[in-house]
């Protein structure tokens, strides 16, 4: 995260101001229209640009997964590009390829999403060609026992990525039993029985009208973008009753943990988190406002001493002889569409002292709930949160991107703009009461993988959230 002085960030903050007309598409270039399956269709266009992002953004994820079938969503992001009833996988592979473009796909635990990047003249062929891969997907047997040793080197891949590896273990901790705890690739075991039935009910309960998105960014008319989402994407229906992400119950934060000794790992990975904030919760950017005060830190990087973050100071020079006590920390907020999760995940060597952090990060949210907290801090975190946003919407992909997840995650999209003005008017007292409301006595979650011998227990850490001035 980017670190600023006191006398800097007066100056990006009046910069930001400034410049925000010029630096962000105006907001009289966003369109939107409801096709009748119920399909949203968006657009924003960029002046003076003759390439474009379109792609679809689907409201179902590793969440929607049958528990039985638990990586369908994932498994058929791969087998989308292995060939339609239309395309086989050579012809589409040299047809993306004659026209320069540039296709991805992702799966998260709540979205789906396919997109492009192209020629403005070859927009139309690109809508083609995605609603081929969503709609006419062959799901040939062949192409799925190929694809499943795939995504079993994949989950081998991850297994190797401890960040990724422990947030895994927290969801399955804090979610226990429900949708979001489950991973989004699965289990090895159940990605092994994965079969063509199952790829089909999967895209016929979730690729519904009413839960996607066709959002273009760049040289895009939006009329014509309209047209297309008709001609490609009409045939699909929409739900049969308006879909519900938590069906009848909203998700469940078990303040639990688990701790997975690994006496061969150099180094030790640990997240802590209490229950965070949906998209759409009045106090999403005050969380993000919250984590900016608690900051960043990476001890590759070599500052920290002089940080504005006290807890990057503590991080930096707390052990003997003012040596760091960590690798890394990150205050973070994930966000679902009506849950959360919120807390800081940090790195340390294998002979480090945990609990020294777990403290010192303790602390650090005691801090906040106290209100010891001055405005400069809270001033230069709305100014880091502000440029980053700028610095995220820099391409027609990355807008596209932020248009797609705000539709499909909370049904309405706030502009840079708005979003601007909301953190603008964030007090003091806001992150105060904030830091009440959601840190203080609350339950919290662990989960660490390494060597996790001086990890306080989880009753001491759940002492810790009553905050006092002791």
């Amino acid at each position: 995260m980017l670190s600023l002085s006191r006398s800097s960030f007066h100056s990006l903050k009046s910069s930001l101001r400034r410049n925000l007309a010029n630096a962000v598409p105006s907001r009289l270039t966003y369109q939107t229209s409801i096709l009748p399956n119920g399909i949203t269709v968006a657009s924003e266009s960029m002046p003076g640009t003759r390439t474009a992002t379109v792609g679809v953004w689907i409201n179902a994820g590793s969440r929607a997964d049958n528990p039985k079938s638990s990586g369908t969503a994932h498994f058929l992001e791969h087998l989308a590009f292995k060939g339609t009833n239309r395309r086989t996988q050579l012809n589409l592979e040299l047809e993306i390829e004659n026209i320069g473009s540039q296709i991805n796909a992702y799966t998260s635990r709540e979205n789906t999403v396919y997109y492009t990047k192209c020629l403005s003249k070859d927009l139309n062929q690109n809508v083609d060609i995605l609603s081929d891969l969503l709609t006419r997907s062959k799901l040939s047997p062949r192409a799925i026992e190929s694809e499943r040793h795939v995504i079993l080197q994949e989950s081998d891949e991850v297994d190797k990525m401890y960040d990724e590896v422990v947030f895994d273990h927290l969801h399955a901790v804090t979610y226990k039993n429900q949708d979001l705890g489950r991973t989004i690739l699965g289990p090895r075991e159940l990605i092994k029985t994965i079969n063509q039935n199952d790829l089909k009910e999967y895209i016929t309960t979730n690729y519904k009208g009413d839960r996607m998105a066709l959002i273009g960014v760049g040289c895009v008319d939006h009329e014509e973008l309209v047209e297309m989402g008709k001609r490609f994407f009409g045939h699909i229906k929409k739900s049969d009753k308006p879909f519900n992400q938590s069906g009848n119950d909203l998700p469940r934060f078990y303040g639990e943990e688990i701790r997975i000794q690994d006496d061969a790992l150099p180094t030790t990975h640990v997240a802590l988190a209490v229950e965070g904030v949906s998209w759409s919760a009045p106090d999403f950017f005050v969380a993000s406002v919250a984590n900016g005060i608690i900051g960043t830190w990476d001890r590759s990087i070599g500052t920290g001493s002089s940080s504005p973050s006290p807890l990057a100071v503590t991080a930096a020079t707390g052990g003997p002889g003012n040596t760091p006590i960590a690798n890394s920390y990150m205050a973070y907020t994930t966000s679902y569409a009506d849950t959360g999760l919120l807390g800081v995940y940090f790195t340390a060597d294998k002979t480090a002292d945990l609990s020294l952090l777990v403290d010192a990060i303790q602390k650090e949210w005691g801090r906040l709930a106290l209100g010891n907290i001055n405005e400069d801090e809270v001033e230069r975190a709305k100014a880091q949160l502000k440029a980053s946003l700028l610095l995220a919407l820099d391409d027609s992909t990355a807008i596209a991107e932020d248009i797609g997840r705000q539709l499909v995650n909370t049904g309405y999209r706030l502009s840079p703009e708005e979003v601007f003005a909301r953190v603008e008017s964030i007090t003091k007292e806001d992150v105060v009461n904030w830091a009440n409301f959601r840190l203080r006595g609350k339950p919290i979650a662990l989960a660490a993988v390494g060597n996790v011998k001086t990890l306080p227990s989880l009753s001491e850490i759940t002492k810790g959230m009553h905050f006092s001035n002791k």
